[in-house]
């Protein structure tokens, strides 16, 4: 006589890593995104996972979503060579449909501690360990080039960034996910536990996904960069980089409420759009 699985059983098989990551990636593809047109070729896209359904906790996630042309929206950089200023101050002063904050910076000081080139001038340089080595946000680039943006990956040479032809590039990382192979992330704490992340990916359509996941917050619990690859993955990304993340975390919109800010910037330790961090720099989307 067959017998129906007893919820014991179901929830066994619920717990299984298998399981539980099938159910979470159905989630993300059966989710319904508040959509808002931005301009043509832009879309936001906005949904808060409130019933621990992502997983097993909390998370609000927004992202932008553009199409890589060089044509109608484009790609650009804004960047302070010590300066640090919010990335919607970078963003109202480049005159920008949206801008995302992006790599890591000397919060004392000012400036990157990463190479940053802008319109063909060198704003900042790598910042090597006692060693002589250079870190894991040290070893993609984002570069844009006649609008379009790209990811690359380091060579293993140590003049690399200075070789790469595009006027415009962004070291950051740690590189995600690169021509659909996932890379191998490390065990740091950096990587293992849950922050708010800034996230850029590319599609196999070539759109390009600006994406933060907020967190230190009872409504959002932040993502290890694991479930960061995972999610730009779902999201149909052939590429992912990690940016700079934690209170620097921020995505700004022209035009909408909150004065641009989209997303829950964690700095002020309040659920709301006002705890922004001031940055280096950030990629900007443009009007041609």
């Amino acid at each position: 006589m067959f017998r129906k699985p007893s919820i014991i059983i179901l929830f066994s098989l619920y717990l299984m890593p298998g399981f539980a990551q099938n159910a979470d990636s159905v989630c993300v593809v059966r989710t319904k995104w508040k959509k808002t047109k931005i301009a043509r070729q832009v879309k936001l896209f906005r949904h808060h996972f409130n019933n621990k359904d992502l997983f097993g906790a909390n998370e609000n996630i927004s992202f932008l979503e553009v199409k890589n042309t060089g044509r109608k929206a484009i790609f650009a950089l804004g960047a302070e060579e010590k300066e640090l200023i919010t990335t919607s101050n970078f963003g109202i002063r480049d005159t920008a449909i949206a801008a995302l904050n992006g790599n890591f910076f000397d919060v004392k000081n000012g400036g990157s501690v990463d190479f940053v080139k802008v319109k063909g001038n060198i704003i900042n340089t790598n910042r090597l360990d006692k060693n002589g080595n250079r870190a894991r946000h040290q070893q993609a680039a984002v570069v844009v080039d006649n609008g379009k943006i790209a990811i690359k990956k380091w060579d293993g040479t140590a003049d690399w960034e200075t070789k790469l032809s595009e006027e415009n590039v962004l070291l950051n990382g740690p590189l995600l996910t690169y021509h659909n192979q996932n890379e191998d992330l490390d065990t740091t704490s950096f990587t293992r536990l849950r922050h708010p992340r800034t996230c850029l990916g590319i599609k196999s359509n070539g759109r390009v996904i600006l994406l933060t996941v907020d967190g230190r917050s009872e409504n959002a619990a932040g993502m290890n960069l694991p479930e960061l690859t995972k999610l730009m993955k779902w999201l149909g990304c052939s590429c992912a980089i990690n940016f700079d993340g934690g209170g620097s975390t921020t995505l700004w919109v022209d035009g909408m409420p909150d004065d641009g800010v989209v997303n829950y910037p964690s700095d002020n330790k309040k659920w709301d759009h006002a705890g922004q961090r001031k940055v280096a720099n950030v990629v900007l989307v443009k009007k041609k």
